[in-house]
């Protein structure tokens, strides 16, 4: 198996492990569990708290639980998922229907536009918050981070093909 095989499935095995685990943790946070389950729920949390603020106001609630992650980590992470499960469809295409007109959106110079325009949602809505003082909701919030998962996960998917 070379390099490149390795990264990719440790990448796609790992954005979509990370995504399953946010909602799984807000379930098993609302039961009673095993010890296990307990610790396993546990650093799905500690995860969350390091790599996101965990406003509770910015966060989604499920069985009564506040999720890992906010409403846009949450969408980044679930973005990545899709990307990854997505991508063998999109490698089949791109070899069926041969090279695009426009080329390879994602290779040399283009790939900081693609990344740019997956960005740009997530980048209007802070904007929008910042002078206007008005957090959109969070299922907005969410959708933008899914288009930000999805171009970065698209990105280093095209980067390891």
């Amino acid at each position: 198996m070379t390099p490149i095989v390795i990264v990719r499935r440790g990448f796609a095995g790992a954005s979509i492990a990370w995504a399953s685990a946010l909602p799984l943790a807000s379930l098993a946070a609302s039961r009673p569990v095993s010890s296990v389950v307990y610790l396993l729920t546990l650093t799905v949390y500690a995860i969350g708290s390091v790599i996101c603020h965990q406003r509770p106001e910015r966060s989604f609630y499920l069985w009564s639980h506040q999720m890992p992650v906010c409403a846009r980590c949450t969408g980044i992470y679930a973005g990545a998922a899709v990307a990854v499960l997505l991508s063998p469809l999109v490698r089949r295409l791109q070899r069926k229907l041969g090279r695009s007109p426009w080329g390879d959106p994602w290779a040399g110079p283009y790939a900081a536009t693609g990344l740019a325009l997956t960005a740009l949602p997530a980048i209007s809505t802070l904007i929008y918050e910042w002078t206007t003082g008005v957090t959109p909701s969070n299922a907005i919030r969410a959708a933008t981070g899914l288009c930000l998962g999805i171009g970065v996960a698209a990105l280093i998917q095209r980067e390891v093909n």
